[in-house]
């Protein structure tokens, strides 16, 4: 047994709460090292990711989506743009919309790129079979829904 660390209820999900972090950690440094060896940052790819799978999306929504504030979404999105993966279009509506719409060059990004991620972070959990990841996600929920219906007031 760990020291610091009794056998109570309180006990174990310090510890938990220790793993947990740990690993979250671990995964998210190999996660973020992928995708800097693509040119981009997380946040950079999460945006891209998003409208790739995702099609065209609301500027104003896009921090929702990937957790993020309204004032880093539109720096990303200034940086996307620069770089010529992105570009705004105004709805045709709402002048006070602006959506996301990703490039040619930016697609055919991701067309390279996303396959050669998903293959990294396949390899990361490869020591997991099937049946882990599927207890881990179902867990892993179960977690983040309670937290969440806690904090609603």
């Amino acid at each position: 047994m760990a020291q610091g660390y009794g056998k109570g209820e309180e006990d174990y999900a310090l510890k938990l709460w220790v793993v947990l972090s740990r690993a979250n950690r671990a995964v998210t440094d190999q996660i973020n090292e992928d995708i800097q060896s693509y040119g981009l940052n997380p946040t950079e790819f999460a945006v891209l990711e998003l409208l790739f799978h995702k099609g065209d999306q609301q500027i104003q929504h896009i921090g929702k989506k990937i957790l993020l504030s309204s004032g880093s979404i539109t720096y990303v999105v200034d940086k996307l743009q620069n770089k010529g993966l992105l570009n705004r279009r105004p709805c045709p509506d709402d002048r006070r919309v602006s959506y996301a719409a990703i490039t040619e060059r930016g697609k055919q990004l991701m067309q390279d790129i996303f396959p050669k991620h998903q293959k990294a972070i396949n390899g990361i959990f490869d020591v997991l079979n099937t049946e882990e990841k599927q207890q881990m996600i179902k867990l892993l929920k179960k977690l983040g829904f309670s937290v969440e219906r806690k904090n609603v007031k």
